[in-house]
């Protein structure tokens, strides 16, 4: 029996008995300094650049804006949650690659029956799994690199880049944008705390400083994962009172999107007909997103957390260093204000479309609601093409869309899920992949068939 205490040991094994890498065998274009550019150098990002690599797709770059690997993504920046809200057994990054999997790698550090004690992947561990992923395989990642324009061109992309601050500008042939929540859209912060001094709230997507909430009195807009995440981590941090306020009369209980557990409707989902499909995106906004039950208990253990059921903020001032806010017939007053209020999607306010985010197909520009139905916020929504491209709103006069994949939230609606998560991966990166290969490979056989007939 051979022992070994390389604990990656499985992991390399693996790798040689698939094989080395096939050769890039996509042609040299002059001008052209990347086939591929990822935007989003976290989890999703560096799956795509593996994926790409073992499709044979070289000349493939990471880019992303953080300072480091430590600050990129979400895993130990904004993200607050103890566990990560999925199912610990989904497969994800390793893409079929059972020794590279997060069970994998757990096991060989803590042992099976460890893995086989958590419930659910502790947030932590996810992040120290995905840094090893990054390493392991070898993939770089461009930090402190900003996109902050792309200009279209007959075939290619011009990236208008800051690196380091300084202005740079990059080509490429395809775009993957990887780039978690607020990828296509931003933070959604609601009206009535949008005129407060900006230093008397935050999103649940800012830097906050929870310590600073100490003896605080502080009020959670919204009903949520992320917004029991906020309350949990403000009382734990030694806020006096933390008031969450949900809208809704009750908390979201049971989950309305559910594909990751029927292989039917998760593989043939995005063929549904636009109707099916738009009718479970307006459920859920309708229902809302269900928190887990340790985010509950996280907040409900301390007897200083109050829930506030049907209890929209009517209005709210500020009086000094104090928000005072009016809640149905009630007036509250508080030392700070979180937003768990989610993300808005809307290519049209996202800097770097602006040269033809107007030709990007919505939603609402394909599917027509019933007036039950009507969701201003999906609408806003790309209507995303088979492999997460967008599409032209007027066939012809955006072609260059195409060579532009989505994989964030913005896919909601199409896709049926939140897309860049975990439970996205398995069937929506080999596509996109897919397509990207046979993009090139046809683009480059066309061209070289009137290269040799002229």
């Amino acid at each position: 029996m051979t022992t070994t205490t390389d604990l990656d040991f499985a992991a390399r094994e693996a790798l040689r008995l698939l094989g080395p890498d096939p050769e890039n065998w996509v042609n040299d274009r002059s001008g052209i300094d990347h086939n591929v550019t990822i935007v989003g150098g976290s989890g999703s990002g560096c799956t795509f650049a593996f994926a790409l690599r073992r499709a044979g797709i070289g000349r493939v770059t990471v880019i992303d804006e953080a300072l480091d690997e430590a600050h990129a993504g979400v895993w130990l920046t904004r993200a607050r949650m103890k566990k990560l809200r999925t199912p610990k057994n989904l497969p994800g990054p390793e893409l079929g690659i059972p020794a590279l999997s997060f069970q994998a790698w757990y096991e060989a550090r803590q042992g099976v029956e460890a893995y086989a004690a958590i419930d659910r992947i502790p947030r932590v561990a996810w992040s120290e799994y995905l840094s090893w992923y990054r390493h392991f395989l070898d993939i770089p990642v461009r930090y402190q690199t900003k996109l902050v324009r792309i200009e279209p061109d007959a075939d290619f992309f011009r990236l208008h880049l800051e690196v380091n601050d300084v202005a740079q500008v990059e080509t490429t042939r395809k775009i993957i944008f990887a780039n978690g929540v607020a990828g296509t859209g931003g933070p959604n912060i609601p009206p009535v705390l949008a005129s407060l001094p900006r230093t008397l709230y935050a999103h649940t997507s800012d830097k906050i400083d929870f310590n600073n909430l100490r003896g605080k009195t502080v009020a959670v807009l919204g009903a949520a994962a992320s917004a029991f995440d906020a309350a949990g981590v403000a009382l734990e941090s030694g806020a006096k009172a933390v008031h969450l306020f949900a809208r809704r009369p009750a908390i979201a209980s049971l989950p309305v999107n559910r594909l990751r557990g029927y292989p039917g409707a998760y593989y043939n989902y995005p063929q549904l007909p636009d109707a099916a499909r738009w009718f479970q995106a307006w459920r859920f906004n309708q229902v809302g997103s269900t928190p887990p039950p340790d985010a509950i208990e996280r907040v409900i253990a301390f007897s200083n957390f109050h829930l506030h059921l049907s209890a929209p903020w009517k209005s709210a001032h500020n009086q000094g260093d104090r928000i005072v806010a009016q809640v149905n017939d009630d007036v509250f007053e508080f030392d700070f204000a979180i937003a768990g209020t989610g993300y808005f999607v809307d290519p049209t306010r996202r800097p770097e479309l602006a040269e033809f985010a107007h030709h990007i197909a919505l939603w609402r520009d394909r599917y027509e609601a019933p007036a039950d139905q009507r969701d201003e916020q999906l609408s806003t929504h790309p209507y995303l093409g088979s492999a997460h491209e967008y599409q032209e709103k007027v066939p012809g006069n955006a072609p260059y869309l195409k060579d532009i994949h989505v994989f964030n939230p913005a896919g909601f609606v199409s896709f049926g899920l939140p897309i860049g998560d975990v439970p996205s991966i398995r069937r929506d990166v080999p596509a996109v992949v897919a397509r990207i290969s046979h993009d090139l490979f046809f683009t480059d056989w066309s061209l070289d068939l009137s290269l040799n007939k002229s």
